[in-house]
Parts: C-alpha cells; sequence; structure tokens
C-alpha cells in the first residue's frame, strides 16, 4: 500500500511539474495546467491515479502553507495609496457576482447553504494570479496594480471571514441565537488573539532571536511552521478553517519583525515548499473530483455561472468603482483584471465538496469557471490597458521611487541630469573627487563603499525604486546589485556590462536577480565616460515611428554604422526612463542618445 502511495506521489508530482510548466511558457499560472492534468490522469479521463491517504495528507498540508504564503506577498504599504479605490472594487467586485452567484442556483433547485458557497467562490479573485500577470503585461508601476492588489486582498480576505462563519454555522447544525452569539465570540477571541500575537509577541520573539545571534534559516523556518500551523489549529478549535490561521499568520511575517535577509530567505523557502511541492499536489487533486458529465446535463448552468462571473465581477467592480472619481474606463479595465479566480476559489470549492455543501457537479463547474475566467485575463487586461494607454490615461503609480547610482563618474551624471528632470537621483561612490563633482552639479550623493550596510543606510537605499551600477568594473557592479537585491530589495536594478570573455557568467547573474541590462547591450563606457569629460559628444534626440524593442533599435543603429550609446527614452507625458534591455520604445515615444 505505502508503495502505490509513494507511485501515486511520484505521478502526481511529475504530471503537475510538466503542465505547469507547459502552461506557464504560453503566459498563464500554473494552477491552470495542474488543474487541467489532474482532470487528464484522474478518474474522469485516463484513471491513472486516484486519491489516496498520502496525497490527502500532503494536499491539506501544501493548502495551509499557500495560505500563509499568500499572507507574506502581501504588502500593505504599498497598497496604503490605493486602498480606497481597491475597497470600492473589492466591494464591487465581489458583492454583486456573490449576490448573482447565489441566486442562479437557488433559482435552480440547489440549497441556500450551496447558493452561498457558490456566491463566496464566484466573487473572490485571485491574488497569486494578478501578481504573475502585472508583470508580465509590464503594468506593476501603474494605479490599476495597486488597486487591483488591494482589491484581491481585500476580497479574499473578506471571502474567507463569510467562509469560516459559513463553516462555522455548519458544523453547528441547527443555529438558534444562543449559538450565533458563541460563535461570533469565538470568531471575536480568535482574531483578538491572533492581532495581539502578530502585532506584538512576533515582534519580540524576532528581537529576542536577534539579540541572541540566531541566524540559522532552518530554526526560523521550523519556529514559523509553529506558528503557522498553531494559529491554523486555533481557527479550527473555534470553529473556523484552518486556512485563514495560516493566512493570518503569513500577513504578521512582515518586514522589521526579523532581519530583511532572514525574512525574503523564510519568505522563499515557503514558496518552494508550497508553490513548488505540497500546493501543486492539491490542486492535481482537485482536478480528480471534477466530471466532465457537466458538459452533458449541467450545460446550461456550467454556461449561466460563468456568465454570473463575468458580468458580476466586472460589471460591479465598474460601478462600484466611480466614486473613487478614477474614471469607469479604469474600472473597467480593474474589472477585467480582477475577473480570474484562483487557489482561494478551489481550496473554498474543494472545502464546500468536502463538507458535502455542493455537489461534484456544482464543484466541477467552479473548477472550470476558475480556468475559463483566469484565461481571459491576460487578454481583456491587455486590451483595456491599451485602450488606457493610448487615451493617456494609464496612471503610474509608484511604492518607491528614485534612482540610486553606483558611480559618480561623467557618464552617470549625464544620465543622472535627465532622470533628474522627473526624479529624485543619489549617487553613491567611494572617489571623495567624483562626488565633489556631483555635487557641483547639484545632486545629493554618498561618499562610502556600496557593499557596506552603513553607506547603504545613509542613502536609505531601501526608499528608491531603481538602483543603477554604471562603473567600469563588471565585478562591483554585479556584486553591489546581487547585495542590493538580497538586503533592501530594490525592484529595479539596471547593470552596465563591458563587453569582457571573462565575465561570460554575467547574464546568469543578472536573470537571477531580475535586473536588466543598462544600454540594451554590453558597452565599453570608458570612452564614452572620457569623451563626455573632454566636451567630445553630441547629444540627438530622435521620435520613434513604430513600437520597437530596444534591442532591435540598437542593432538598426549598428547596422546604418552609427556609433552611439543611448540613454534615455522619453514618453508621451515627457517622463525619461533609463534605456535599457528588454524594453520597448512606442510609437511617438522619443529616444536620447550621444555620439
Amino acid at each position: 500500500m505505502e508503495g502505490f502511495d509513494i507511485l501515486n506521489l511520484f505521478i502526481v508530482l511529475l504530471a503537475a511539474w510538466g503542465a505547469g510548466a507547459l502552461i506557464k511558457r504560453i503566459g498563464y499560472p500554473a494552477i491552470l495546467g495542474e488543474l487541467l492534468i489532474g482532470v487528464v490522469i484522474g478518474p474522469s479521463l485516463l484513471g491513472l491515479v486516484e486519491t489516496s491517504s498520502t496525497l490527502v495528507i500532503i494536499s491539506e498540508a501544501g493548502v495551509i502553507l499557500l495560505m500563509a504564503y499568500i499572507g507574506m506577498e502581501i504588502n500593505f504599504k504599498d497598497l496604503g495609496k490605493a486602498s480606497w479605490a481597491g475597497l470600492l472594487a473589492a466591494i464591487g467586485g465581489f458583492v454583486v457576482p456573490f449576490a448573482l452567484g447565489y441566486y442562479v442556483v437557488t433559482l435552480s433547485g440547489g440549497t441556500s447553504m450551496a447558493g452561498l458557497f457558490v456566491g463566496i467562490a464566484v466573487g473572490v479573485t485571485s491574488l497569486a494570479t494578478k501578481s504573475r500577470i502585472l508583470v508580465d503585461l509590464d503594468l506593476l508601476d501603474t494605479r490599476i496594480a495597486y488597486v487591483l492588489m488591494a482589491g484581491a486582498l481585500i476580497s479574499d480576505t473578506l471571502a474567507l471571514i463569510i467562509f469560516a462563519g459559513l463553516s462555522s454555522f455548519i458544523d453547528a447544525g441547527a443555529v438558534n441565537m444562543s449559538e450565533i452569539l458563541l460563535i461570533a465570540g469565538k470568531i471575536i477571541v480568535f482574531f483578538s488573539f491572533a492581532t495581539a500575537f502578530g502585532l506584538y509577541a512576533l515582534p519580540r520573539i524576532g528581537k529576542w532571536m536577534a539579540s541572541r545571534n540566531i541566524e540559522n534559516r532552518t530554526t526560523y523556518f521550523t519556529l514559523l511552521l509553529l506558528i503557522v500551523f498553531g494559529l491554523s489549529e486555533l481557527a479550527e478549535l473555534v470553529g473556523l478553517h484552518g486556512i485563514l490561521g495560516a493566512f493570518i499568520a503569513g500577513v504578521f511575517i512582515k518586514d522589521g519583525v526579523f532581519h530583511e535577509k532572514i525574512t525574503k530567505d523564510i519568505t522563499r523557502v515557503f514558496h518552494d515548499v508550497s508553490i513548488g511541492f505540497m500546493a501543486p499536489i492539491f490542486f492535481v487533486t482537485a482536478g480528480f473530483h471534477v466530471t466532465l458529465d457537466v458538459f452533458k446535463t449541467d450545460l446550461g448552468l456550467l454556461l449561466l455561472i460563468v456568465g454570473v462571473a463575468f458580468v458580476g465581477k466586472i460589471l460591479g467592480t465598474v460601478l462600484f468603482y466611480l466614486p473613487s472619481r478614477n474614471g469607469w474606463r479604469e474600472g473597467l479595465a480593474v474589472g477585467t483584471g480582477m475577473n480570474g479566480r484562483g487557489a482561494v476559489e478551489i481550496v473554498i470549492a474543494g472545502i464546500g465538496l468536502q463538507k458535502g455543501i455542493i455537489t461534484q457537479e456544482i464543484f466541477s463547474i467552479l473548477v472550470f469557471m476558475a480556468i475559463i475566467t483566469t484565461l481571459s485575463v491576460p487578454i481583456l487586461l491587455t486590451w483595456t490597458t491599451n485602450w488606457l494607454k493610448k487615451r493617456g490615461e494609464l496612471v503610474k503609480q509608484f511604492s518607491r521611487k528614485g534612482y540610486l547610482f553606483l558611480g559618480a563618474n561623467p557618464l552617470a551624471l549625464l544620465l543622472g541630469k535627465h532622470l533628474a528632470e522627473t526624479d529624485k537621483v543619489v549617487f553613491i561612490d567611494a572617489n571623495k573627487a567624483n562626488c565633489e563633482n556631483a555635487k557641483s552639479k547639484g545632486f545629493e550623493y554618498v561618499h562610502g563603499n556600496v557593499l557596506e550596510e552603513s553607506t547603504l543606510k545613509e542613502a536609505a537605499a531601501k526608499d528608491f525604486r531603481t538602483f543603477i551600477a554604471l562603473t567600469v568594473n563588471n565585478e562591483i557592479n554585479l556584486l553591489s546589485s546581487q547585495l542590493i537585491n538580497d538586503t533592501v530589495f530594490i525592484p529595479e536594478k539596471l547593470i552596465a556590462i563591458s563587453p569582457s570573455d571573462s565575465e561570460g557568467g554575467s547574464i546568469n547573474i543578472i536573470n537571477s536577480i531580475s535586473a536588466s541590462t543598462l544600454f540594451s547591450s554590453k558597452a565599453d563606457i570608458q570612452p564614452w565616460m572620457q569623451k563626455i569629460q573632454d566636451s567630445n559628444y553630441k547629444e540627438v534626440e530622435i521620435t520613434i515611428t513604430e513600437k520597437i524593442g530596444t534591442r532591435d533599435w540598437l542593432k538598426s543603429q549598428l547596422s546604418n554604422h552609427k556609433i552611439s550609446l543611448p540613454l534615455v527614452i522619453i514618453d508621451s507625458a515627457g517622463t525619461k526612463r533609463p534605456f535599457r534591455y528588454n524594453d520597448y520604445i512606442d510609437e511617438d515615444e522619443k529616444v536620447i542618445y550621444i555620439e
């Protein structure tokens, strides 16, 4: 029996990995591939694997860790600027589809409790799915991104709380007023304890461990596992579901509780264990419970629930978004972005099936609804955001701002001069003369070694959005960028790389820290620094007539035998950004280069 369970586990993991990798290659989140492959290898089609006790235990633990990781990924500080608009989007995007989902099920002959569960499942949105799509569409620096993330956070939290309350009533059986008051009291006690523990006890534990110089990652990981499963069990004891306890535990594991590097390392471990191992088992085995018979017996209900999911989410978001005064078109874009469902919806639907509240047919419909709506997000969000961009209504909104330069050489100062027109620019350099030159040109600077923590602290590095490593030393550029990525977590890193054979591994390092090559290519910057210092150069500004990638534009320059170094791209609003690899220059945008 044990061997059979291990074989099942092997097949499920292999299938999850292969299907997830395949669907990610075409731009969709791995969860869709995991659900679909579960349908294929499960009883509905091939029947290669059936649910076993091993898979059930691992999948349930995987859901707990997944919810903890989702909680860890939420940054309330970054969401603050969009909290009002996000709240409106969350309410409209949850209440309207919730109500429509409830009435569709009850009017189709389902129970009120089944209607409530379907309403919750239709009303949620996927935080993890949004994050990946926003990255792929290059929207992370827009107001829409923050509204979407805030809306997803509020919507999923609201869904989890309502779901937890319903679970309590279901487990209690027949409910009277005294029972309602008892359940409400237990919920209040749980949230009070969890909040007090997260805000007061956990930071003190972190300080105590730091004072004892405890830096072992395994120790911290074990401690957090105890906290996550402890709060999960506490939630179960008061009649809530364990996933809510895990989610709350993850929310409180924030910057400042432990050392920044420890926090980031632990988040990565939770990601790898949950997303890479245990949660995929849950989603594949969830596919085992899907029946394809719904396409024959319940096709009308399937189409109706999918239609309600689309119309309710998008229309509800647009209507409730109007008081934000950000415009109905932006509301439409937010609605299309929030239309995708994901992990939370499948978890809630799975628990509803497990408790016998919804039938296997309804569960199957909810799974297909999640797949169809999530597949629509990149298409509809691309269309709506491109529409906003053409109208000049795609609003940029950064949680961090400014450019932190390593190197105050003449080329860096010239690039900094352009960027300083619309943003803050600060230089770090160990050469005193370079710092004095930066000061004479009106720039802020920090004289010191970028690899020392005190220098980064003096420069307030953690407040910047972009780090630009622009020295003649490839090794220092790469090393400093790795340090910036691992300690102060500046999201955008641009690195100047010279054409040196000894730096063949530089591309791998750049990819590993999600950085990009400055100037969109390797460039020998020493001659350019000398030209600028001698005032032996000319700035040229040209307007682009059709959309082109930065790399392709640079190749076109070289094909015309032009020796030039691109500095910045100017968008339609007049904002300048550094010329870098893996960027696009839109029609009517401008490029400034030197020759």
